[in-house]
């Protein structure tokens, strides 16, 4: 009876021990370079500029929805997968604009990456970040702006039940208002679905981001030398919220 007893347990051991395996093993995702700088990704759904997710985002984002609106919320996306040609178009619409009002390439650069990414370094790429809003209050003519999500800002309410629950949903906010924090500035409307960023970043800091913002010839990308592309590699798309390393 012990002996039986014994190799039962040995049994559950190892079907147990295959089991945990066989999930990490699933666990341990592989994405391509066409994924991470956002020129290809077969994981996209939706039709729309503001509807474009990646699958796991966009399932766990409908729950957030879904019990936000319970609470009177009406989540808005206002942006979530960007592409690389989306991405391109911005920052050399901007390059443009501020070198033509007498900015040097890098000083036109560094105002830039105030607010916007590079291509090919955006976390819009892997359709797991979205800006959002609340659609049941009135509009502000700008609304992604600090001041609308705090004090008596229009969407300071839906900031504070996103505070409480988002994370409930696999969501975190990217750009915290730490004071320590270098890189892009407060951003309280952008969240990351962070089951599939986590994973998608780890494999994003392996990617040689100069050869390939050289390779795309994007603009000014001549003077991303390598201490601009290792203080923005440090800043800008590593000095995020920690529980999205």
């Amino acid at each position: 009876m012990k002996a039986k007893l014994y190799l039962t347990r040995l049994l559950i051991i190892a079907v147990y021990t295959i089991a945990t395996t066989q999930v990490f093993a699933q666990s341990e995702q592989t994405f391509t370079v066409s994924q991470l700088i956002g020129t290809g990704n077969p994981d996209i759904v939706g039709e729309t500029y503001t509807s474009k997710m990646h699958k796991d985002a966009k399932t766990a984002f409908l729950k957030m929805k879904a019990a936000a609106a319970k609470e009177g919320f009406d989540i808005e996306v206002v942006s979530s997968y960007r592409s690389f040609q989306r991405q391109r178009e911005i920052f050399e619409s901007k390059y443009n604009k501020f070198t033509k009002q007498g900015l040097s390439p890098e000083q036109a650069i560094d105002k830039i990456i105030e607010y916007s990414t590079i291509p090919g370094t955006s976390r819009h790429h892997w359709g797991t970040d979205i800006d959002i809003i609340d659609a049941n209050v009135p509009r502000p003519k700008s609304v992604l702006q600090e001041k609308n999500f705090h004090g008596n800002g229009p969407f300071c309410k839906l900031k504070e039940w996103l505070n409480k629950n988002a994370e409930s949903f696999g969501f975190y906010e990217v750009y915290t208002d730490n004071a320590n924090r270098k890189g892009f500035e407060y951003e309280p409307w952008h969240f990351s679905y962070a089951p599939v960023s986590i994973p998608m970043l780890k494999a994003y800091r392996a990617l040689d981001v100069k050869a390939i913002m050289q390779a795309e010839k994007i603009k000014g990308s001549d003077f991303f030398t390598d201490q601009f592309i290792a203080k923005y590699r440090k800043e800008n798309i590593l000095d995020i919220n920690p529980d999205l390393l």
